[in-house]
């Protein structure tokens, strides 16, 4: 794999110059939080193999076979800012899909927005949603706030709705959920477990090894989004575990584009969990 890096004071982000990922994210002092996963297994398609590699990788939702795994190998086009780059990759063959993904390093802090975006590049519209996929090393905790407001002003209609994926067990040892928090301890296990729901807070996080990953996405309540209407999802097997959030679901007409923004912040020195966290963890 062929890498450049982006950094500063505070953490270094590795991504590739031959596919649209981001395969690093290291702290200062620590190692790298995201997974290394280029002996994982390719998936076949009627394309050629999809490689998952690891990491952070841009995807169009719903899921779908072969449409989602078009093998994303290829020469990246980058353009180099003074805080940053734009990475973009060449059209999807036979989505007709264009995938860029814009890095901005914050200069003084372990900050970095990312700008996902999907160009229609083909001749006809195309129902989809930005999908923006991290990939971390196992050993860690996923924290999920839970929706605990009104949605309405007398709290007669709900206010929680869940997607589980055929092959999640309920009783997941692994998953735990309380009225604040729903916890995920990212252990290697089968059958994989995967979780999804409409998360108003607009952050998910991921603490390991004293760092508390956390990755912020606007919320959209008022727009359809895929899954059941998940703009955020949860997946865990035994190689690694994934924080994904989706954007809404839109008609994509050719030449259209959509765009989907991350932040992410990384808090290093958390020997502990947060107090409200860590009490929600021992309810």
């Amino acid at each position: 794999m062929n890498k450049r890096i982006l950094k500063n004071d505070f953490v270094q982000i590795e991504y590739l110059t031959d596919s649209l990922r981001i395969v690093g994210l290291t702290p200062a002092g620590k190692k790298n939080l995201l997974a290394d996963l280029s002996d994982f297994p390719p998936i076949p398609t009627p394309y050629g193999e999809f490689r998952f590699r690891g990491g952070h990788r841009l995807w169009h939702a719903p899921e779908a076979m072969p449409r989602t795994y078009v093998p994303d190998a290829g020469k990246i086009t980058i353009t180099e800012f003074s805080d940053g780059v734009l990475l973009e990759a060449p059209v999807e063959s036979g989505t007709g899909i264009k995938k860029k993904i814009e890095i901005r390093l914050a200069r003084d802090e372990p900050s970095i927005r990312l700008i996902h975006t999907l160009v229609n590049d083909g001749l006809w519209t195309v129902k989809l949603a930005p999908w923006a996929i991290s990939q971390f090393r196992l050993g860690g905790t996923v924290i999920l706030p839970m929706p605990v407001e009104n949605v309405d002003s007398q709290g007669l209609l709900h206010n929680r709705q869940f997607s589980f994926w055929p092959y999640a067990h309920i009783n997941d040892p692994r998953f735990q959920m309380n009225d604040r928090f729903a916890f995920l301890d990212a252990k290697a296990l089968l059958p994989p477990f995967k979780m999804g729901y409409f998360n108003r807070h607009g952050w998910m996080a991921y603490w390991m090894d004293g760092t508390l990953f956390r990755k912020s996405f606007d919320i959209q309540a008022d727009l359809p989004h895929p899954d059941n209407n998940c703009n955020a999802e949860v997946y865990c097997n035994d190689q690694f575990v994934e924080l994904e959030s989706l954007a809404p679901l839109v008609k994509l007409i050719p030449g259209g584009a959509v765009t989907h923004t991350e932040i992410w912040d990384i808090l290093p020195g958390l020997d502990t969990l947060p107090a409200e966290i860590r009490n929600a963890l021992t309810v």
